[in-house]
């Protein structure tokens, strides 16, 4: 074999070898969470275990038997998979057929907490869920789009925008598979509170609860109620405040890089594009 050929079947097989690899997500930063994804399982196969967490998953590609307690489904392409706390399960895929899924694993506590939010069992402990599989595309298109929020490399202060991420997608999968009517609440001195402490403390590395906080509301109501009343959820009016402070400093003449610090982008580059998505035009465009 040449040299050549030797580099071609290494890479080959080290491509073959990264996408076999599962790839974990997890933050200190919202320690309640964990991702797993993995881009072909051919030869991922799992004894019948458990977690001690909730966790949920959407099936990318492939198909595979599902065995969940007593019940064994066939699942592919679509499908969004629970399991409950200590529920002993096992999914693994169609012999020689490529699989993929995403997986999340949320801590049973933060739940608990969410679901006391939304009315469900108040005061009471976690609420399992019934369904072991569901087709409901709103619920596996929002798992794969809260996946892709938290890993995307962004910097600290877009800790805001992935733990509403989560709630909000959670939120969903409480409503859908266990649904409840919630009650009514004018909110509108509170929310006009949260509106404010996020518009005085825009350069801040907020964090949920600060906001929550500040204006007497649980977590899951104030992402729900906001972005009713403003038409965004408080971590894009955030980033709109922030992008009001830039073009106030870009005005007075600062310089770029300063400003992008200033208000709490990473850096000059992050600056640069969240201006000209929101401006239509780049920092250094507007200042000169």
């Amino acid at each position: 074999m040449s040299e050549t050929t030797e580099a071609a079947s290494a890479a080959s097989n080290e491509r073959a070898t990264g996408a076999a690899a599962p790839r974990f997500w997890r933050s200190d930063a919202l320690p309640f969470i964990e991702a797993r994804s993995i881009d072909d399982g051919r030869k991922v196969c799992y004894a019948k275990h458990s977690h001690e967490t909730f966790s949920i998953g959407a099936v990318t590609g492939g198909r595979s038997v599902y065995l969940n307690r007593h019940a064994r489904e066939w699942v592919g392409a679509g499908a969004v998979v629970m399991m409950n706390p200590d529920d002993v399960h096992a999914c693994n895929p169609v012999a020689g057929e490529r699989w993929s899924y995403r997986m999340l694993h949320v801590d049973v506590a933060w739940f608990t907490k969410l679901q006391h939010e939304l009315g469900f069992n108040e005061n009471h402990a976690f609420r399992a869920f019934s369904q072991i599989m569901t087709l409901d595309t709103a619920l596996f298109d929002g798992l794969n789009r809260l996946c892709e929020i938290l890993a995307a490399d962004d910097n600290d202060a877009d800790t805001l925008r992935k733990e509403s991420a989560a709630i909000t997608f959670f939120s969903n999968v409480q409503q859908t598979l266990n649904p409840a009517s919630l009650p009514v609440r004018d909110a509108s001195s509170q929310l006009a509170r949260a509106a404010e402490y996020i518009a005085e403390n825009c350069t801040r590395a907020l964090k949920l609860d600060d906001v929550c906080v500040a204006a007497g509301l649980s977590a899951s109501h104030l992402i729900r109620a906001f972005k009713q009343r403003y038409g965004m959820t408080p971590h894009a009016y955030l980033i709109n405040r922030r992008i009001q402070y830039s073009r106030a400093q870009l005005r007075r003449g600062a310089l770029i890089a300063d400003v992008a610090l200033d208000a709490g982008f990473a850096d000059q580059a992050h600056l640069q594009r969240t201006f000209k998505r929101l401006v239509a035009a780049t920092p250094g465009q507007y200042r000169r």
